[in-house]
């Protein structure tokens, strides 16, 4: 006869004191920080080559305008206008378009089951996505902004002003161009939206607005890229107001974090479908 020993019986009293173990911990979460960086070092070396062809197109695209303008604007405010227009419709294109037509595509190929599985913040995601795709901005705006200075006579002394200019509102139309992309029930409509958000800002940026009406004007108001046109223009004159510049770059950062924070939204809505 085999005898139990009595811990293991399961009315004994040393079974009922025997002590339990504690389940084990998960992994942290990853912070928001690490997780951007991360992310956004992956959307730039995946899109560095397919993204290079397109960016010199939306530079061609900016170059054209200025030259075309050229035989209609002599000078002055006007000038100034157009060449700003013309240096942030390079980001629009990217920030707009392209990003409207990635998150679209994203959505529609399951790809955003990817990233729900990894412990990484949705606003990681969004942030570096838009970070990756506003880098490719940089030397397209910069050679449009000189190419237009040296086309109209305009004076390349505040040309440091883009170093602000080109983050904040590629915040205020990246975050716009991923809620499309992300809210669009199919890839055709993100599109869609993308390019019309970016042909907005380029009858609404780069024409200049003492010649249009009096609507669209206030249509002109409501995009957020044209704070960041505003911003330029102003440094091009001898003696320029900063504190209307950074009024609008303030509007600008301000509606980039409401717009981004629309597109964290979408990507969460998007995410658990």
């Amino acid at each position: 006869m085999s005898v139990v020993p009595a811990e293991v019986l399961p009315g004994s009293a040393r079974a009922v004191a025997r002590p339990v173990r504690a389940a084990a911990e998960l992994a942290p979460r990853a912070r928001l920080w690490p997780s951007l960086v991360a992310v956004y070092r992956a959307q730039l070396s995946r899109a560095r080559v397919a993204r290079i062809p397109l960016l010199f197109v939306a530079t061609f695209q900016s170059v054209g305008i200025l030259i075309m303008m050229r035989g209609v604007v002599d000078g002055g405010r006007e000038a100034e206008a157009v060449v700003a227009g013309s240096a942030v419709l390079v980001v629009a294109f990217v920030a707009l378009n392209l990003l409207a037509q990635y998150f679209g595509q994203l959505r529609a190929s399951g790809g955003l089951d990817h990233y729900a599985t990894l412990p990484v913040p949705p606003a990681a995601v969004v942030l570096g996505a838009a970070g990756a795709y506003a880098s490719f901005t940089v030397p397209g705006t910069l050679v449009t902004a000189v190419f237009g200075c040296v086309l109209f006579g305009l004076p390349l002394t505040h040309l440091w002003v883009l170093a602000a200019v080109i983050p904040l509102a590629g915040a205020a139309l990246s975050g716009l161009g991923a809620a499309f992309g992300l809210l669009a029930p199919r890839p055709e409509l993100a599109t869609v939206l993308g390019q019309l958000g970016m042909s907005a800002a380029l009858l609404l940026g780069v024409l200049p607005p003492d010649r249009m009406p009096e609507a669209v004007r206030f249509s002109r108001d409501l995009l957020p890229s044209t704070y960041g046109v505003e911003a330029f223009a102003r440094t091009f004159g001898p003696n320029p107001d900063w504190a209307y510049v950074l009024g609008d770059l303030a509007v600008c950062a301000g509606v980039g974090v409401v717009s981004l924070a629309v597109a964290t939204w979408a990507y969460r809505r998007a995410a658990v479908r």
